[in-house]
């Protein structure tokens, strides 16, 4: 086998001799996958997911799904089809390297057609290659779970991402090699296999002899072709990661030189966007080529055939038919661009909401953190809820109190009483000590006329309704007293300020991560705003009109999320969101709401955009676009 060099010099070779038809099979099979393939799998996937009885929207309750016979089997068949559209596209770019016809787009569509041939022997190969992979992968996972048991079991998750006690390290130290481990063996089994495909692809063999074929062919050369392709792994990834690089600092800030006129404003925009689309189309396509065409070189050079598949024979290929084929690239990315262009919103507002409070300036989930939020802006408190041993509604998140009192006690156990005499203040400064646990009935008090609530509802396995019903005849008890405070002032606007909207189910949201629990609390209260917080959404698991809001970690958040948002009539919050550039980014995605521990920062990124001009503000918004 040639040196790194020579075999980097044969695949940039093979890229450019077959440039062509690669280019054309890549278009080719692209617009089967987008229209047919794709839309076919997602509906499946959809339609397997419904069967589920449940929603799933937390890491834990994921984790629960996939230990689960059809959540394992669903996994299976998520895996084995997304493999098997990568197989075939992979033979069929082998196949365009391999061929020889005179017709250079005959050629990608012959390829396309033999491809697809072969796809019993590629879902044949797809099963064996990784399958193998997830068995290897098995014991080690079984070895986790029980380090991870053994170490942290019955601990509370916030409590270790906050605090990160000595026993966490522990647990890291004992699961670290375990995954070295894993990752050694499952390395070595991917190169000792890494030409069965173009063996399958280009001879025709069973999987089981292309794997067979490949041990043998790739003896004794396991470090060369590892470096080989994590050299290309490496490439791939830094590619679109340096291009993006250099268009926001080099090609953005010309942008900003020009006129504020949308006569040149926004054409000069259209050709910046159709330009980046294009370099990321051809980056896609040079990643996907450069692998195909990387174990086509290896497995031609270990078998001793040449170092490198033989450029096409000269032909003839029709121009017309070339540059309709480049001018329909050129017309999609344009058209693409347009409507990016077209997406981005001009003016636009966003709800803050303070994440705990202020808890960044105050302890969180006190009366201090509440009178910080409303100094900085906010328009809504987002607070953690828990009931007592008695049965009353006190501000908390974490299950046991040991993160900020030390106590190692769970907080359901205790009375309010017991809890009010907890100092939840000192740990966080000298100058809220003494700040003690209040109750959901503080907090209504010290918000009103002044900004909304948001009650994240934190109940125990079992207490779910229990908690909603408490806190709901809370919200009730709220409105009471503020109609009589109403009825003690004869000027509205007086009464506004100091009793706060009358109706306090009105301007109170609540939230859980239960979608079983959503329906019960529409019953309960019809007038209550309900947002489904959610870490992570699986298609076709969620009934996305039961709720007001979806709340989603704001690394979720995405166009398609946006757009679904709008179909069904329902807000989008992000969580939580401390950055001023990621704030910035989400309001141009077009989120109703951002929770943050920063308000004070939200805020003032709102003023300034709306001090902007239209220009700035639409540079600003593709600046956001292009760093996403």
């Amino acid at each position: 086998m040639p040196s790194l060099r020579a075999l980097t010099l044969a695949l940039i070779a093979t890229l450019r001799d077959h440039l062509r038809p690669l280019i054309a099979f890549h278009l080719l099979f692209t617009l089967l996958a987008s229209a047919l393939l794709l839309p076919l799998s997602a509906w499946l996937i959809r339609a397997w997911m419904a069967q589920f009885e449940r929603a799933i929207v937390t890491t834990e309750a994921l984790i629960g799904l996939l230990f689960s016979p059809l959540g394992l089997a669903t996994l299976m068949v998520g895996l084995g089809l997304s493999f098997l559209l990568l197989y075939w596209q992979q033979a069929g770019m082998l196949l365009v390297a391999a061929g020889s016809s005179r017709h250079q787009y005959r050629l990608a569509a012959d390829a396309l057609w033999q491809s697809a041939k072969k796809l019993p022997r590629l879902a044949g190969l797809v099963v064996l290659q990784v399958g193998a992979h997830l068995l290897l992968m098995a014991p080690f996972m079984l070895a986790l779970a029980w380090l991870y048991e053994f170490w942290l079991g019955g601990l509370d998750t916030y409590y270790l991402q906050q605090v990160m006690p000595p026993v966490l390290w522990y647990f890291v130290a004992c699961a670290l090699p375990v995954v070295l481990i894993w990752m050694a063996l499952a390395a070595n089994l991917y190169v000792r296999w890494v030409l069965a495909l173009p063996l399958v692809a280009l001879e025709g063999l069973a999987p089981w002899r292309a794997l067979g074929a490949s041990r043998t062919l790739t003896r004794g050369w396991h470090w060369p072709i590892a470096v080989a392709v994590l050299s290309l792994l490496v490439v791939i990834i830094a590619l679109p990661l340096l291009a993006t690089w250099l268009f926001d600092t080099v090609a953005t800030p010309l942008l900003w030189w020009l006129p504020e006129r949308y006569s040149v404003l926004i054409p000069m925009m259209l050709v910046y966007l159709t330009g980046y689309v294009l370099l990321t189309l051809a980056i896609t396509f040079v990643g996907i080529a450069a692998n195909a065409l990387l174990s086509a070189c290896l497995y031609l050079q270990l078998a001793n055939r040449g170092e490198r598949p033989l450029p096409p024979q000269a032909g003839t290929a029709p121009r017309r038919f070339a540059w309709a084929l480049e001018l329909g690239v050129l017309a999609v990315a344009g058209l693409q661009a347009f409507w990016i262009l077209n997406s981005f919103e001009l003016r636009d507002d966003v709800t803050i909401i303070a994440h705990r409070g202020s808890s960044m300036v105050a302890p969180e989930n006190t009366l201090a953190a509440i009178r910080q939020a409303l100094d900085d802006g906010a328009d809504a408190v987002e607070l953690d809820v828990r009931l007592t041993a008695d049965g009353a509604v006190m501000l908390y998140h974490d299950r046991s109190l040991a993160r900020l009192t030390g106590d190692p006690r769970n907080f359901d156990d205790l009375t309010r009483e017991t809890l009010s005499q907890f100092d939840i203040g000192s740990w966080f400064g000298d100058a809220f000590a003494d700040e003690r646990i209040a109750g959901l009935d503080d907090a209504l008090r010290i918000v009103r006329g002044r900004a909304g609530l948001m009650i994240d509802m934190k109940a125990a396995p079992g207490n779910e309704r229990r908690l909603a019903d408490t806190v709901i005849i809370t919200l009730y008890r709220e409105s009471d007293e503020r109609f009589a405070c109403w009825a003690e002032h004869a000027v509205p606007v007086l009464a506004l300020a100091e009793c706060g909207f009358p109706d306090a189910l009105l301007e109170t949201r609540l939230a859980t991560t239960l979608p079983s629990l959503v329906p019960y609390l529409k019953e309960q209260a019809p007038t209550l705003k309900v947002t489904l917080l959610a870490q992570l959404i699986l298609p076709g698991m969620l009934d996305r009109r039961a709720f007001d809001a979806l709340g989603l970690r704001h690394n979720r958040v995405s166009d398609a999320e946006i757009r679904l948002a709008a179909r069904y009539g329902y807000e989008v919050h992000a969580w939580t969101v401390n950055s001023a550039s990621r704030m910035s980014a989400l309001v141009d995605m077009g989120v109703d709401a951002i929770i943050t521990d920063y308000p004070d920062r939200l805020a003032t990124l709102m003023e300034e955009r709306r001090e902007r001009s239209d220009g700035a503000l639409l540079l600003i918004k593709l600046h956001n676009w292009l760093r996403q």
